[in-house]
């Protein structure tokens, strides 16, 4: 049964993913597009949009992708549970793990066994969060696959030239708010999807 099984995906995406939610990424798109839950392409759009809604990155992916699964087999009615079997499955294993740690980990850490393995789970947790970058960034500057005339076209020059490094400069130089780069990102993606019609 599709909730069930949403149940299970999300339950296992959250117990076997650390570092938070841009490390579940890797996971999820593993997942969603193996059960062809989801396109790449949807995917990657959505996680823009979680990024940018109140709320944790990995629920509001649960919960749209719960939604949209849910829709299928019971229309309005299986929305509403299939966003509640996602959600519950990819935070109950957090939930858990974190009553079961804060109820021994005073006592344990100083151990120096509990000390190691909290050294390795932080290299493991980057090295997800750096896996995500590059497989969302290979889907979206490189969605035809790599080729040096992506770099003159016109997607990439105003996605990865001119937004991407002029918005990372507002934010650590000018320290601009993240809501007005959220919001000043949309008007810029909108302006350059219309001027791609009218030029392009």
């Amino acid at each position: 049964m599709i909730f069930l099984e949403l149940f299970y995906t999300f339950f296992k995406i959250g117990l076997f993913t650390f570092g938070g939610g841009y490390a579940m990424i890797p996971l999820i798109q593993s997942e969603v597009l193996a059960k062809e839950w989801a396109k790449a392409e949807e995917l990657i759009n959505f996680i823009a949009v979680a990024e940018s809604t109140p709320g944790p990155f990995a629920i509001n992916i649960a919960t749209y992708v719960g939604a949209e699964q849910g829709y299928k087999f019971w229309g309005i009615a299986g929305r509403f549970l299939g966003s509640a079997c996602a959600t519950l499955g990819v935070v109950m294993p957090s939930f858990i793990i974190i009553l079961i740690v804060a109820k021994f980990y005073l006592k344990f850490k100083n151990n120096r066994y509990i000390a190691g393995a909290m050294s390795g789970l932080r290299p493991a947790a980057i090295a997800l969060i750096m896996s995500a970058v590059v497989s969302m960034g290979r889907s979206v500057f490189f969605p035809a696959g790599f080729s040096w005339s992506v770099f003159a076209s016109y997607e990439f020059i105003t996605s990865a030239v001119i937004f991407a490094v002029m918005l990372t400069l507002m934010l650590a130089i000018k320290k601009l708010h993240p809501i007005a780069l959220i919001g000043l990102s949309a008007a810029l993606g909108i302006a350059a999807g219309y001027a791609e019609k009218l030029f392009i």
